[in-house]
């Protein structure tokens, strides 16, 4: 959520400013505003309501020439998307700030603020911490010593970009709970929440640290403690291309990451199998001691990622005969845990940042797991730094709020974990083998689904008017049919549920009716006749069949005569959760096109959940 750039440089940094917001519209937003200090040391902020482009207009009619800068896109949460509440906010034309997280103690301060004469002109939790830092500047005299005060009365999750017209090459940055990065020039130097927003001027980053607070300048960087103790933070240098962020010749992100699914799966794997075995050591030297101890694994994530961790479940009770329990992250830190013996704890994340995910891997911490692991898209995240067991996803960059191709990598990287918990329960690698054999195949078996895009399309132009849909799925593909509801809703707005077809009978069968489209993966496996036998239940009704099979002649007789489908490619039965996730990607991409929705950008929401 949200999105913070700032600017230090010999060169004016306006624009510099609004293309690094360019690059964080992913994250999701309603409004957008800049503050820059002029030359003559004049404060100069302008706001918007809508996109970067209409901040980027409304700059040719303002004078805004200054070499030091601040930029924020605002997801709204205290107060409606208005320009009031846009940042940047300003205290007394001295100081202006950005701020991305939740300041949880604000309406106390803010009642104590108004108590000492303090106006406010927003409904935001924000605005407090600009004047907190005006109040403690009075009292210092120090902009450096105004900012750990002030942040030491402030309560909650937040990332913070500071300047004063008093200090006009100069930006006070502070990390606690929400990410933001350095960004290392020659001659200048940035600020991001993100440092995708930053890769057109520099590869070179430091991560902050909780409780970091850095004072950015034309000459260096230097990074302090909350007790204003100089620390050292390592400096990072990222190969990403500056346009790995380019949409190319798709009309859309969503698009694009799905069409790249057999590159990422192809990253994901690289060096982690030989052609029989998973590599021991993919998830670190210590893990291979840790997993023969594993007696539990307990799984914990928030949205797509949680789907990925319940088909997980149905892995690793499978293959290692491991009990596994998945919970929702935000859940997770809320009630009594009754903790198994030799549990493990692993996290889910795309951005590595999300904020219920990784309160609940800090928390997990000091509650006597076996070990930690994060399995992660974002090498330098918080989630990847503080579990004693990170894995890389390796999709590479992933702009389109609805996660894809992370998520499939995801799928990859728990599979991986299934088999090596199995090796340490059992002498019998033939299974292990061929697994490994058929994961050596998957990118050409996603091209091959890639390939039915048009045949989807065709299912999309039936969707257009409806406003409700069902997934169903047995075994495994239960989570995938919840994963494919979310896409759908997500993206395209249609009220949609996810179900186990065995559950038709015991209340969902009621919405059946000739309106209702229900979209069911039917593999050739075990449950198959249960699978067939459900869809004629829903046929008796008069529900409209969308089925993705390997088995299409089976639903050759009358019974099934305009029931739409398409033809997967037959697969083990422990890959049918990565390759019928594609063809309900491509639905929901498609219905949202033809519906009109902002498909990467979809309303109210946001590519990382940085805040409760």
């Amino acid at each position: 959520m949200c999105g913070i750039v700032g600017a230090v440089a010999k060169r004016p940094v306006a624009k510099l400013l609004v293309d690094g917001l360019k690059k964080l519209e992913y994250r999701g937003y309603d409004s957008a505003g800049v503050a820059v200090v002029d030359g003559e040391c004049h404060l100069k902020r302008l706001r918007v309501v809508g996109k970067v482009r209409e901040l980027e207009h409304a700059m040719h009619a303002h004078s805004l020439l200054a070499h030091t800068g601040i930029a924020h896109t605002r997801w709204a949460t205290h107060g409606a998307p208005t320009e009031q509440n846009a940042h940047p906010f300003v205290s007394h034309d001295e100081f202006a700030l950005v701020h991305n997280g939740i300041i949880e103690n604000y309406v106390a301060l803010r009642e104590q603020l108004i108590h000492e004469g303090y106006q406010f002109h927003s409904e935001t939790d924000t605005e407090v911490a600009v004047h907190l830092i005006h109040r403690h500047f009075l009292q210092s005299n120090d902009l450096l010593t105004a900012v750990r005060n002030a942040t030491k009365e402030l309560k909650g999750a937040y990332a913070l970009g500071i300047i004063s017209k008093q200090h006009p090459h100069r930006i006070i940055a502070v990390r606690q709970g929400s990410p933001l990065v350095i960004g290392k020039g020659n001659g200048e130097n940035f600020i991001a929440s993100d440092p995708l927003a930053l890769l057109s001027l520099t590869h070179h980053f430091i991560y902050l640290e909780d409780n970091d607070i850095a004072d950015v300048t034309l000459n260096g960087v230097k990074i302090y403690n909350h007790d204003h103790h100089a620390i050292e933070r390592e400096q990072h240098t990222l190969s990403i291309a500056a346009n790995a962020a380019e949409r190319g010749k798709y009309r859309h992100y969503m698009k694009k990451e799905i069409m790249e699914q057999p590159e990422a799966i192809t990253s994901c794997l690289e060096s982690r199998l030989t052609q029989q075995h998973v590599l021991p050591a993919i998830f670190g030297p210590a893990s291979e001691a840790i997993f023969k101890q594993v007696e539990h694994v307990h799984l914990t994530a928030c949205g797509t990622s949680y789907h990925a961790a319940l088909v997980a479940r149905y892995w690793i009770e499978e293959l290692a005969n491991i009990p596994c329990t998945v919970e929702v992250a935000s859940e997770f830190r809320y009630r009594k845990i009754a903790q198994s013996k030799n549990s493990l704890f692993v996290t889910l994340s795309q951005s590595g940042e999300t904020a219920d995910t990784l309160a609940a891997l800090r928390l997990a911490k000091t509650m006597g797991f076996l070990s930690t692991i994060a399995i992660c898209n974002v090498a330098e995240s918080a989630m990847m730094r503080e579990a004693d067991l990170p894995f890389l996803t390796r999709a590479g960059i992933e702009i389109g709020v609805a996660s894809t191709k992370a998520f499939l990598t995801q799928l990859l990287g728990l599979l991986l974990l299934a088999l090596l918990l199995r090796r340490n329960k059992t002498n019998d690698p033939a299974l292990e083998a061929e697994v490994v054999g058929e994961l050596q195949q998957l990118p050409s078996l996603v091209q091959k689904i890639l390939q039915q895009d048009m045949n989807i399309m065709q299912w999309a132009r039936t969707f257009t008017d409806k406003q409700h849909a069902v997934f169903l799925g047995r075994g495994n593909l239960f989570p995938i049919a919840l994963e494919g509801a979310l896409k759908m809703k997500e993206i395209s707005y249609i009220h949609t549920h996810g179900y186990p077809a065995g559950e038709l009978k015991h209340g969902p069968l009621a919405l059946i009716d000739s309106h209702l489209p229900v979209i069911t993966t039917v593999p050739n496996d075990a449950l198959f006749e249960k699978n067939v036998s459900n869809l004629q239940e829903v046929r008796a009704r008069g529900g409209k069949l969308y089925i993705l099979t390997d088995q299409p002649e089976a639903f050759t007789y009358e019974t099934f005569a305009d029931a739409q489908i398409v033809t997967m490619p037959s697969m083990h039965p422990l890959l049918t959760p990565i390759l019928y996730t594609i063809p309900l990607q491509l639905l929901a991409y498609h219905v949202a096109v033809l519906k009109g929705t902002d498909v990467d950008q979809p309303r109210n929401l946001a590519k990382s959940v940085t805040v409760e």
